[in-house]
C-alpha cells in the first residue's frame, strides 16, 4: 500500500515513476500535481473552476465511451462517473474545487499538469468511496480488486492532454455562453426593446462629433442599442456551433510509429 501519514499529520508521502513527493494530507491530488505546483509558481491564479467542471464532464463521457467499447468494465466506469459528478457539484464538503485543483493557469502548453490533476483527484475520490487510503490508486494490490481505478490506465484511457484540455476549454466556454451569457444578453435586449417602445415619443437633441445635432426620438436611440444586443445573440449562437467541434480523439501529434 502507499506510504500515508496518519490522520493528524500535515502531509503524506506519495510516489510515482519520477520519485516521491510530500503532499498535504487533506488534498485529493497526488505526486504529479504537487510537482506541478512547485514547478509553476507563476501567477497564483489556479485554472478556473469552470474548466475543472468541464474536465470532469469529459472524463465521465470518456468512461462511458470506453465501457461501450469494451475497454472498461461497468464497475470502473460507474465509479469514474460518480467521482466526476462530485467534482462537478463543487466538492464543497472537502473545501471546494480550488483546494484540490491548485495548479497555476500558466503551466505546460498542453495542460498536461491539469489533466493529471483531474486524473489523480478522480482516482482518489474512488479510493475514498472504496474505503481505501488516499493514494492507493497506484498500488498493485488495490488495482487488482474489481473497484481499483488507476489515474492513467483508467481515468485517462484513450486520452491525452493535447486533446482533453482544448476540449475542456470548448465545453466550459459553451456552458458559460449557454447558461450565463446568452440569458443575460437576451434579458438586456428585451429591456432595451421595451424602453425603445416606451420612449418612442420622447424627442431629444442628437449628438455627433462631440456636439449637438438634429433632433432624434429617444426610442430610436434605444432601438439601436437593442439591435446591437440582438446581433450579439446571433454571433454567440454561431460561436456555440463552432465550439461544438471538439479536439477529443486527436490525442498527441503524429500518425504513430
Amino acid at each position: 500500500m502507499p506510504q500515508t501519514a496518519d490522520a493528524n499529520a500535515a502531509t503524506r508521502v506519495e510516489k510515482d515513476s519520477m520519485g516521491t513527493m510530500e503532499v498535504p494530507s487533506d488534498v485529493l491530488y497526488g505526486a504529479s500535481t504537487q510537482r506541478a505546483v512547485l514547478n509553476f509558481p507563476i501567477s497564483g491564479r489556479p485554472v478556473p473552476a469552470e474548466i475543472i467542471r468541464a474536465y470532469a464532464l469529459l472524463k465521465a463521457a470518456a468512461a462511458h465511451t470506453n465501457r461501450a467499447l469494451g475497454k472498461l468494465d461497468d464497475a470502473k466506469a460507474k465509479a469514474i462517473d460518480q467521482a466526476c459528478a462530485m467534482i462537478r457539484e463543487g466538492m464543497t464538503d472537502r473545501g471546494g474545487i480550488e483546494r484540490h485543483f491548485p495548479i497555476d493557469i500558466f503551466q505546460t502548453g498542453s495542460g498536461t499538469s491539469t489533466n493529471m490533476n483531474v486524473n489523480e483527484v478522480v482516482s482518489n475520490l474512488i479510493c475514498i468511496a472504496n474505503g481505501a487510503p488516499i493514494g492507493s490508486s497506484k498500488d498493485q494490490a488495490y488495482l487488482e480488486t474489481p473497484a481499483g481505478v488507476h489515474p492513467n490506465d483508467h481515468v485517462n484511457m484513450g486520452q491525452s492532454s493535447n486533446d482533453t484540455f482544448p476540449t475542456a476549454m470548448h465545453i466550459a466556454a459553451a456552458v458559460a455562453i449557454k447558461e450565463i451569457l446568452l440569458p443575460a444578453v437576451s434579458r438586456m435586449a428585451a429591456m432595451l426593446d421595451e424602453k425603445a417602445k416606451a420612449w418612442d415619443e420622447v424627442v431629444k437633441i442628437g449628438r455627433t462629433h462631440l456636439q449637438d445635432a438634429t433632433p432624434i426620438r429617444l426610442g430610436q436611440e434605444f432601438s439601436g442599442y437593442a439591435s446591437q444586443m440582438h446581433h450579439a445573440e446571433e454571433r454567440l449562437h454561431r460561436a456555440l456551433h463552432t465550439l461544438g467541434e471538439l479536439a477529443i480523439g486527436g490525442t498527441a501529434v503524429g500518425t504513430g510509429i
